[in-house]
């Protein structure tokens, strides 16, 4: 979807900013969603050709359970649940060893009350928001200019345009962070753990249940999914010297049965499947470390600047949060990019960091390739126990009820009945 040049010139007909959004999986919808209610006219451009389905069962805990509720979409999302009852972890044999539930803790345990995967999640929020908001699939930043008043951004595609703020939304490999701050190298860091999804027909009688097994630092798992005929597959296992294009599946699946093929279980079951399966994804763990999340009018959200890894089991969350603090905190600040982004960032960095602290925490205990290496973990410590509190619920947040151009209406909700 492109704009012609006379619209082009024509004034923002909500008053706000023109805000151009780049990424369209979660964190970029949720953050339209926000901008639109505040006022703003926002574009949100996606490079891939359509929304990405399938992926990994993402979570929602305490404050994000709360960004949810916020934006009218909870019985939308809990309605795309994948419904997980809870997990068990089996031995090669298949032996239940210990027992998780999803109630566990509130609902903010090891499985979540809240799990979806995240294509679904990508779903219900641009089935929010597209009607409001104007995406751009196919199409990439390709150059983008800034001074004083607004940034001119040159498409891939040939299109050039103005706006006056731009945030990336990229993903852990953001290349509008690497346009403006400098190459991923700066700022990525590896935790030496590569981690792949894809789905296969549920052919192992999965009910409800996730079954998960560990072996030397390797792991296989199986979870289900609203599509009772599907499963969705997962492995991960070390690799210190990863160093696989993102973007080459091929290699991608050569390199995942190197790793992975003598492991026990029902490994040879779900290898299996993995050339005809319509989904699959493969990564190494990283987290995004950086000083600073803005420069200038461009600022960055969710992985793209600050990436917990999903060993965290916080992504979702930090995208969904942030999400509504940098749009609140930008329209509570009259648009005024410098006081936006640096209370933005200052409410949502401690956050940040307990939840990359938990990343690398459970990464390192998913190692069994060094038992030596380090020392064991006191999990039952009380220092743990105020790690997952702030984690889960440690940013407030504020009411945004009289940031300027609040009465703009905000997208469609949709039901619980609602298709994607």
């Amino acid at each position: 979807m492109s704009v012609d040049n006379s619209e082009r010139e024509h004034t923002n007909r909500t008053g706000g900013p023109r805000v151009l959004v780049a990424g369209a999986s979660i964190a970029g919808p949720a953050l339209a969603h926000w901008l639109r209610r505040w006022g703003a006219e926002v574009t949100v451009v996606e490079r891939a050709p359509e929304l990405r389905p399938g992926g990994q069962a993402v979570d929602a805990r305490g404050v994000a359970k709360e960004a949810i509720q916020l934006m009218g979409l909870d019985a939308a999302v809990r309605a795309a649940c994948t419904d997980t009852a809870g997990a068990h972890t089996v031995d090669a044999d298949g032996n239940v060893l210990e027992t998780f539930r999803a109630d566990d803790n509130g609902g903010d345990g090891y499985i979540a009350e809240i799990e979806i995967l995240r294509g679904d999640l990508s779903q219900v929020l641009y089935d929010d928001t597209r009607d409001g908001v104007e995406y751009i699939f196919g199409d990439r930043i390709a150059e983008l200019t800034q001074d004083a008043d607004g940034v001119d951004v040159t498409f891939a595609g040939g299109d050039r345009r103005r706006f006056e703020l731009v945030v990336g939304a990229d993903g852990l490999h953001s290349a509008l962070r690497a346009m403006v701050f400098g190459p991923h190298e700066q700022f990525v860091r590896h935790l030496g753990l590569v981690l792949a999804f894809y789905s296969v027909p549920n052919e192992f009688q999965l009910d409800r249940w996730l079954l998960d097994y560990q072996e030397s630092g390797r792991s296989a798992s199986l979870r289900p999914i609203q599509d009772a005929t599907r499963a969705m597959a997962m492995f991960s296992f070390p690799s210190a010297d990863f160093d696989v294009d993102y973007r080459d599946v091929e290699a991608q699946k050569r390199l995942l049965r190197e790793r992975i093929a003598d492991l026990g279980w029902l490994t040879p079951d779900i290898l299996a499947h993995l050339d005809d399966t319509p989904d699959f994804y493969l990564d190494q763990v990283a987290q995004v470390v950086m000083d600073r999340w803005s420069s200038g009018r461009v600022v960055l959200l969710g992985d793209a600047a600050f990436s917990a890894s999903p060993m965290s089991g916080a992504g979702t969350g930090l995208a969904l949060v942030g999400a509504y603090l940098l749009a609140g905190e930008l329209a509570a600040a009259g648009w005024d990019p410098e006081a936006g982004f640096a209370s933005y960032e200052r409410q949502m960095r401690p956050y940040v960091e307990a939840n990359q602290e938990i990343g690398r925490l459970h990464t390192r205990s998913r190692d069994g390739s060094e038992p030596d290496a380090e020392p064991e973990i006191d999990y039952a410590g009380e220092w743990f126990t105020e790690l997952i509190e702030r984690a889960i619920n440690g940013v407030e947040l504020p009411d945004y009820a009289e940031a300027p151009d609040s009465a703009a209406p905000a997208g469609p909700v949709i039901t619980a009945s609602a298709k994607p």
